[in-house]
């Protein structure tokens, strides 16, 4: 394999039956960028590491890794990135809601705005019970009003950055939720394209709404500690 241009890491757990139309997508979207897959099976208790490791036998593009028991999305990401070869990351969720036609465009933006930009997807007609979309719309009104992050949808999958920058932040569960906070910490910018959202048609959700909403208060402080705690130092090479 040519070195990957672009490394799209998948956090999956128990979803089994979503494997194989995402790779097929992915490959129909990326036909002409050096790619790599890296999905990470977060101690899934379904056939996913089987799904996986058959799909293995024909996608020269998947690598994939496993947590022996689930540690959540956000340590699934960390786990995918780091094992990355490419200089781009592009991350997507297992559930196939995000559309891999999408990462063609976000990788391009990525590219003329530089290493230091995270662009964000904005799931404008967003396909979701009402429950999960009341819940987010108030919980990006307030992340938005404490952090200060610029996005309209911090919580969409689909999102593009180097390597690099995602390896300089700070690690902890949940904070898939806050990149493009800590992508402006680390001295950043953070920029949104309208995306596709879908439907889920295979499977169930395996990170609820109420666990995002039990810890979302303790989130939102750690993130804005965070903040206002670091420093950037202007380095000069005497």
């Amino acid at each position: 394999m040519p070195e990957p241009l672009v490394s799209v890491v998948i956090p999956a757990r128990n979803e089994a039956p979503n494997v194989a139309p995402l790779l097929a997508e992915i490959g129909a979207a990326l036909t002409s960028v050096p790619h790599e897959v890296i999905f990470v099976d977060d101690g899934s208790t379904d056939g996913t590491a089987e799904a996986l490791r058959e799909a293995a036998k024909t996608h020269a593009a998947l690598r994939w890794l496993r947590h022996r028991a689930s540690c959540g999305q956000s340590a699934a990401i960390v786990t995918g990135v780091k094992a990355a070869r490419a200089p781009w990351i592009a991350t997507l969720d297992g559930d196939g809601q995000n559309d891999p036609a999408d990462i063609p465009r976000l990788l391009d933006r990525a590219q003329r705005e530089g290493e230091s930009v995270l662009v964000a997807g904005h799931r404008v007609n967003r396909r979701d019970t009402a429950t999960k979309r009341v819940t987010s719309r108030i919980a990006n009104r307030v992340r938005a009003r404490l952090l200060g992050d610029a996005t309209p949808d911090t919580g969409c999958g689909l999102k593009v950055f180097s390597r690099a920058m995602f390896l300089g932040f700070p690690h902890f569960d949940h904070m898939h939720r806050y990149l493009p906070a800590l992508a402006l910490r680390a001295g950043g910018r953070v920029v949104s394209e309208p995306v596709n959202h879908r439907p889920r048609t295979r499977g169930a959700s395996n990170y609820g709404t109420l666990d995002r909403l039990l810890v979302s208060f303790l989130d939102l402080v750690g993130v804005a500690w965070l903040q206002r705690r670091g420093r950037r130092p202007e380095v000069e090479e005497p």
